[in-house]
């Protein structure tokens, strides 16, 4: 939309919602549009996709004839919008619920649903003056979607279009394309899963979201209507747990420390089930579930690690492997980076505005005298873009209305306040999106520790489900994984060390190190990604900040010592997995269009779009000695292109991971 159109459709929203009687078209013709074109159909055709604009943003135009006239008339056809139409119920909180509320709506770390709960919760402060409220101490649990796959399914979910993506299939362990009408997506068993009806099998499916090998499509003209009473959380309820099953892997002597922790030595009868590689190996067994996601793990060990069985383990890393090497030794694509680093450009800028500026007004009403920056940084723009939004607003009122007729904002002494409203006092009803964000985010918290006691929790999901109306019963189609920490001995230790500025010494197990080590840190907060839990803390080992995971803390306990005052966590919300340091190392990586979340999950410093869809990043590396582990990991869906000598090193050691293989 253009400004021009912005505002148009902002006049013709206040003049429809500010006539008892209704407005003829011909009124609207003359007095919102100041259309003398004289062409009637061109008319019509701007005044029905405003219409619709309008039905889109969450008003409902009702249509108004005299007794007997037909609404095919446009002289005795009358057109308004009811005051109370679509408008969010208010909802009164209590500091407890701000608190629960906070944190559910922080829960998505990226993805459509954490702008979305972000909205919805701008849209509550809008409707009355949130109480000054205080997070867990260092508490931020976050849900790690599922990747791209994760943001096309919501979005086809919630306009009820059908999909197509290409899967592997666990009973054949064939790839297939299926087409789908997407129900639900939910997580269970640390997996997401889609469930819906498979047109091809023409019955309800469920589908794994790892076992997803290309990207998801939307078929924009294929439409369905879910079942009425369909529950993701009811249906996945009913999923069994895949059977505890034992591999069988070759490990390196001396090598891979937190998979050891894990395994035992295999039985005598696996040792002559397959020869061993050449060189110093263990043969140990493995418990698992999920052949797929032990094969993700395994495959970015490369040649230190080697399946011997079950066969569909075996094929699933060497899979993995092939697509990496394969994708890894593929025609580097043209790409140019932007001269500087651009600054994101929001999705449909002139939408965006107008929904901001239906927010906007009754946040001014019920928070009046706020500086203009506090404003800004409240909806996430620059001051600047915030003065286009308010000068707009204080050229918008009733058509050809007096002074009085108009949204009256000042802001002159850097302080705004709004002393006529013309009715748009109330934020606009939840959208399906803002409701799944929000209800779905409140009921993932309730196996959080100090969060789900007590009544809050409770409360305040009823009270946003009786706002939310149809919306909010939509929210079943969605549910979220469990964040509860899997050791809450050590994550009690942690949340008290930083509650109450103890130091802590810590025995820890690096993975990409292979190491273990000891050191003294001073804990500055708890975050999770989904059910994985980590602490933020200065490291008195390195002299600098550091992230630690806790399943991969060994021992843990105060020292006796208090943690220094003056440290902070690193800058923002959500934490950062990763700690950027002056001597980091930029690596160039192009991404598929499947891969592409991972720009965003390893911070990248600018990145540059590829006709496929793909993309090339650059992103810093403190330690690159596992990049060869981190591109076999997501077999094929990302690869090094600078540094040469990095890109080279991880072709030779997929080369050498595959040498194991054979074939």
């Amino acid at each position: 939309m253009s400004q021009s159109r912005t505002e148009r459709l902002l006049n013709l929203l206040i003049a429809l919602l500010n006539t008892r009687y209704g407005l003829r078209r011909s009124e609207l013709r003359q007095k919102v549009y100041h259309d003398e074109s004289g062409n009637d159909v061109a008319f019509g055709r701007m005044f029905e996709r405003d219409k619709n604009d309008l039905r889109q943003f969450g008003f409902d135009v009702e249509t108004l004839t005299d007794l007997g006239w037909s609404e095919d008339d446009p002289a005795t056809t009358r057109y308004r919008i009811g005051k109370e139409s679509n408008r969010l119920p208010d909802v009164e909180l209590g500091p407890e619920e701000w608190t629960v509320l906070l944190l559910a709506s922080q829960l998505w770390e990226r993805a459509a649903l954490g702008t979305a709960a972000q909205s919805a919760l701008r849209k509550l402060q809008a409707s009355g003056r949130m109480a000054d409220v205080e997070l867990p101490s260092g508490v931020q649990p976050r849900i790690r979607p599922a990747g791209q796959a994760f943001d096309d399914l919501v979005a086809a979910m919630h306009s009820r279009h059908a999909v197509t993506f290409p899967y592997l299939a666990g009973t054949t362990g064939r790839e297939e394309v299926r087409t789908v009408e997407p129900w639900g997506l939910g997580s269970r068993f640390g997996q997401w899963y889609l469930m819906g009806y498979d047109r091809a099998r023409q019955e309800p499916r469920q589908f794994r979201l790892s076992r997803f090998t290309g990207p998801v499509l939307t078929l924009p003209k294929e439409r369905f209507e879910p079942p009425a009473d369909f529950n993701i959380r009811l249906e996945l309820a009913r999923l069994p747990e895949l059977p505890l099953r034992t591999a069988v892997v070759d490990v390196r002597e001396g090598r891979l420390l937190a998979l050891r922790g894990r395994a035992k030595a295999a039985g005598a009868e696996q040792h002559i089930a397959a020869q061993r590689p050449a060189g110093a190996y263990d043969r140990l067994s493995l418990e698992f579930r999920d052949p797929e996601v032990l094969a993700e793990e395994l495959a970015s060990y490369g040649p230190d690690a080697v399946p011997v069985a079950p066969p569909e383990l075996v094929r699933a890393v060497e899979r993995r492997l092939r697509a990496a090497a394969a994708f890894s030794a593929s025609p580097v694509p043209g790409y140019a980076f932007p001269a500087a680093p651009a600054r994101k450009v929001r999705k449909g800028t002139s939408e965006d505005q107008l929904k901001r500026m239906l927010q906007l007004v009754p946040f001014l009403v019920h928070n009046q005298g706020l500086h203009i920056q506090d404003v800004a940084e409240h909806f996430g723009v620059s001051r600047g873009e915030l003065e286009d939004d308010l000068r707009i607003l204080i050229c918008s009122g009733l058509p050809e209305g007096y002074p009085d007729d108009l949204l009256d904002i000042q802001w002159e002494d850097d302080h705004v306040f709004i002393t006529q409203d013309l009715d748009l006092k109330k934020p606009v009803r939840f959208t399906v999106e803002e409701a799944c964000a929000l209800l779905t985010g409140l009921e993932t918290l309730n196996g959080l520790p100090d969060v789900a006691e007590g009544g809050a929790l409770e409360s305040v999901t009823l009270k946003l489900l009786a706002a939310a109306g149809e919306e909010g019963l939509r929210a079943a189609s969605l549910s979220g994984p469990e964040v509860a920490p899997g050791d809450a001995t050590t994550h009690a230790t942690v949340r008290e060390a930083i509650v109450s500025g103890a130091q802590l010494h810590l025995t820890y197990l690096s993975p990409q190190r292979d190491a273990v080590s000891e050191r003294d840190v001073d804990p500055l907060r708890l975050y999770s990604l989904d059910n994985t839990w980590y602490f933020e803390a200065f490291c008195h080992r390195v002299n600098g900040l550091r992230n630690f995971r806790l399943d991969r803390v060994q021992d843990v306990r105060p020292n006796g010592n208090r943690a220094a005052g003056d440290r902070r966590p690193a800058e923002g919300v959500p934490a950062k997995l990763f700690t950027p340091n002056d001597d980091d190392t930029t690596v160039t990586v192009q991404l598929t269009r499947q891969g592409r979340g991972l720009a965003e999950d390893y911070y990248a410093d600018r990145t540059a779009d590829l006709p496929d869809g793909g993309l090339v990043a650059e992103i810093r590396f403190g330690n690159t000695g596992w990049l060869p582990m981190f591109v076999a990991q997501h077999g094929g869906a990302v690869r090094i292109l600078e540094p040469a000598g990095l890109a080279d090193a991880a072709r030779d050691w997929l080369e050498a991971a595959l040498a194991r293989y054979g074939g």
